[in-house]
């Protein structure tokens, strides 16, 4: 990576794309902010050192989202519902020949990413990666790298660990957005596909490791992993599951946004996602333990763009994190960030 490269960061003034500036400064890259609003754009300037320029832009204006990508080296996505966001943003990037990352935890629109986007980035030779954030992105890594030398699994559980979920605003939209988008129904991914059903909610035992044991899940309360893993890994059943009292959280009304508790603006949340991928009587784990589930996003979405630019990829095109990066390396480099149990012993059963 050369010093001072220029990354546009759309929707800077959330709650995520906040977490994503600093980190950006912190790691030596020049933040470009933009967003639909331009007064609270300048606000986050003003309160950002080094006042970093600001360029307003909008999904449904062409010119304005190329002058926010104009003359930068890869833009982040922040801003959702990426329903709306993703699409617009992305043909802004072919069009500057710039790397795209977003951290959309919407299953529908990542799906959309693979499929509308993947045959145009590849013959482009452009490198687009959807779901590069907490959910999608750290448990595709997780995965990847608990299967190690397998070429292909049974199934895999993605089991979070949360000590609770104070949804933001945009998360609380983003939700609204893919319920519609599906109905109401629920989906899960099983059989070698995406599968959409209106079955009630069980509640599980899942086994955490120590020192947080055994809790209550919510089975098959499915997140972007059902997309990002499956994209690359051959696992015919893959399902993620929930703490209950993070998932009540999430479902109450009334649950306040996350608040900050340390000078980083981290809230206190901890969380643990437990990874177990399994083939015949054999399984294989991969746990990672930290704090924030928002502010962890930033040095996720960071780090890919930093490999990207200084060519540490595996593959082109729409590509999951656990395609497109060595995933043991990549979760190494999230240190402090996160912290890692020892990975299973990488050879054959």
């Amino acid at each position: 990576m050369q010093p001072g490269q220029t990354v546009t960061v759309f929707g800077a003034y959330g709650h995520t794309g906040r977490f994503v500036v600093a980190e950006l400064r912190e790691r030596g890259f020049v933040p470009v902010l933009s967003g639909r609003d331009a007064g609270k754009l300048r606000a986050l300037a003003a309160a950002t050192p080094g006042a970093p320029e600001v360029r307003p832009a909008s999904v449904d204006d062409r010119a304005s989202l190329d002058r926010a990508l104009d003359g930068a080296h890869a833009v982040i996505n922040c801003a959702g519902p990426f329903a709306l966001t993703a699409a617009p943003v992305i043909e802004a990037a072919l069009r500057a020949g710039i790397p795209y990352v977003d951290v959309a935890a919407e299953i529908e629109a990542n799906l959309d990413t693979f499929t509308h986007f993947a045959d145009r980035a590849r013959a482009a030779g452009a490198v687009i990666v959807p779901a590069m954030a907490f959910y999608g992105g750290l448990g595709d890594l997780l995965a990847t790298a608990a299967m190690g030398d397998w070429t292909t699994a049974d199934e895999a559980d993605i089991a979070y660990g949360l000590s609770g979920w104070h949804p933001t605003p945009g998360t609380r939209v983003a939700g609204t957005v893919s319920r519609e988008r599906r109905a109401g129904r629920r989906v899960r991914y099983t059989d070698g596909r995406l599968q959409y059903h209106d079955d009630e909610t069980t509640l599980l035992k899942w086994p955490f490791p120590a020192p947080m044991g055994t809790r209550e899940v919510v089975g098959e309360f499915t997140m972007a992993d059902v997309v990002t893993v499956p994209s690359h890994l051959s696992v015919p059943e893959v399902r993620t599951h929930m703490t209950a009292e993070a998932a009540g959280d999430l479902s109450a009304p009334d649950t306040p946004a996350p608040t900050a508790a340390d000078e980083n603006g981290r809230s206190d949340q901890t969380f643990l996602v437990d990874v177990v991928v399994r083939r015949g009587d054999t399984e294989r784990r991969a746990v990672a333990r930290g704090r924030d589930i928002y502010a962890v996003t930033a040095p996720l979405a960071v780090e890919a763009v930093h490999r990207i630019l200084t060519g540490r990829t595996r593959t082109l095109g729409v590509a999951s994190a656990g395609r497109i990066f060595d995933a043991p390396d990549f979760l190494r480099a999230l240190s402090p960030h996160i912290t890692l149990d020892p990975l299973p012993r990488q050879t054959a059963s």
